[in-house]
């Protein structure tokens, strides 16, 4: 396993340790995955209306890098105080469902990420195991028709052949027998527990069945979930932090049977596909993975934020599909539940090329090579298609050289949905390119080679 978690970034566990799992179902699960792509995530919670780092400002250990940019409560007691009661002022009463799951649909995505639960401890679904949720009365949102997000969400999402990944945090920073009072280190100390689970296994145990008992309520009650996705690697049993996650899977599969878990960072039977985080790996991994990436700077939502452009979308999908990856775009709601509109855009740019070039994404393999300079290769039922990333102001020539070494009858450019001419070079294939597009600038061209 990789050295996991410095600075609040999180690495992703080894190719070379990667666990295949036994279970048919889930292997053929697995090539599913692989098809897909493209993801939309969604880290949303009570820390959105404040436009701060998801939870992580929580942890004392982590305030060096989660604190940064805002002027914070000097006292932790008091600023800790302050974070956890803004259960008692969320209320995105803008929010729509059904258009968040319509934007998804249209721009392309396959499958959904959502926060139901991330390290604060506050439920975006309606847990009997706490009160700190959003269905909770003391929550302004609990009288909303969409009160219970995570269900509503689900469902809309499904309504549009989107495929559900549920985000759940293994540690929880809310519940007494995991920042335990009165023990070893204050609350807030870590992201860790505030005791030794090895000597308390009777608070252990109790936060154990409390994690289970919410993993089982999702799969129980929240309709067909396709990905469990689970977060904060530092709970594992390397770390005295043994959830038995294994015994709560085979649960969930009893009745999820498809069920595909991303225990991150972690490795093993659990960790179905691995997950780099704000990185894309920078030659091919041959394991079912994805990386999650933000369409601006940060997870959560920022008041100041900057956007990628849609060029830097697709440039960033095209890089991890050709290695053989998934990606998992994250944009964040606004604090009322509506999508930001510059970083909408920046996606709406995106979905417009992934509409007439998808072709060479969805569906397809990492192929050799995967690239060469300015092009990405990737590969479908005897099919090759060359993707060409081109920078800001670069404009096609009358001819591109394919740097491609196999033999190829037909070249089609996808986005103009013509065939195109080409000669056969020492280095590749020389492509003319139809004139109307000449001296363009478009979002990555796609050439299909039969």
């Amino acid at each position: 396993m990789a050295d996991l978690i410095t600075k609040g970034m999180h690495g992703c566990s080894r190719e070379d340790e990667y666990v295949r799992p036994e279970n048919p179902l889930i292997q053929e699960r697995l090539e599913w995955f692989q098809d897909q792509k493209l993801a939309l995530m969604m880290h949303f919670g009570i820390y959105s209306q404040m436009g701060i780092c998801e939870s992580w400002p929580l942890s004392s250990e982590d305030a060096d890098w989660s604190r940064k940019g805002v002027s914070w409560e000097s006292d932790e007691k008091t600023f800790r105080d302050q974070y956890v009661s803004m259960n008692k002022s969320f209320n995105p009463v803008c929010i729509r469902p059904d258009q968040w799951a319509e934007f998804a649909k249209e721009n392309g995505f396959k499958y959904l990420i959502f926060t139901t639960k991330h390290h604060d401890g506050f439920c975006m679904f309606d847990t009997k195991y706490t009160d700190y949720k959003i269905t909770s009365p003391d929550c302004p949102f609990h009288t909303h028709k969409y009160a219970d997000i995570a269900k509503h969400v689900f469902d809309a999402f499904r309504e549009k052949d989107i495929a559900i990944a549920a985000y759940f945090s293994k540690p929880d920073w809310h519940c007494p027998w995991y920042w335990a009072e009165n023990m070893d280190l204050p609350v807030g100390h870590w992201r860790n527990p505030t005791y030794n689970p090895k000597e308390h296994p009777e608070i252990w145990d109790k936060y154990v069945e409390f994690t289970h008992n919410q993993i089982m309520e999702l799969m129980e009650n929240y309709g067909r979930i396709d990905i469990l996705w689970l977060d904060g690697g530092q709970v594992n049993p390397k770390n005295n932090q043994d959830v038995r996650l294994s015994e709560v899977v085979a649960r969930a599969r009893k009745i999820q049977p498809w069920l595909i878990t991303a225990d991150r960072t972690v490795g093993g039977e659990n960790e179905n596909y691995i997950t780099p985080e704000q990185s894309i790996p920078t030659s091919p991994i041959r394991v079912p993975w994805e990386s999650c990436v933000t369409v601006g700077t940060a997870f959560s939502y920022r008041y100041d934020e900057k956007y990628k452009s849609s060029r830097d979308l697709v440039n960033l999908l095209i890089d991890v599909v050709c290695r053989g990856g998934n990606l998992a775009l994250n944009i964040a709601p606004q604090p009322n539940g509506m999508l930001p509109a510059e970083g909408a855009r920046s996606i709406a740019g995106m979905g417009k090329w992934l509409k007439a070039n998808g072709e060479a994404i969805y569906g397809t393999r990492m192929t050799a090579p995967n690239e060469d300079g300015a092009f990405a290769f990737t590969k479908k039922e005897g099919v090759t298609y060359a993707l060409m990333r081109l920078n800001e102001n670069e404009t096609l020539p009358e001819k591109v050289l394919i740097p491609w070494p196999g033999e190829v009858k037909k070249i089609t450019l996808l986005g103009a949905n013509a065939e195109v001419a080409f000669e056969k070079t020492e280095s590749g294939y020389a492509a003319s390119i139809p004139y109307p597009m000449i001296g363009t600038n478009p979002i990555a061209p796609a050439f299909k080679m039969e």
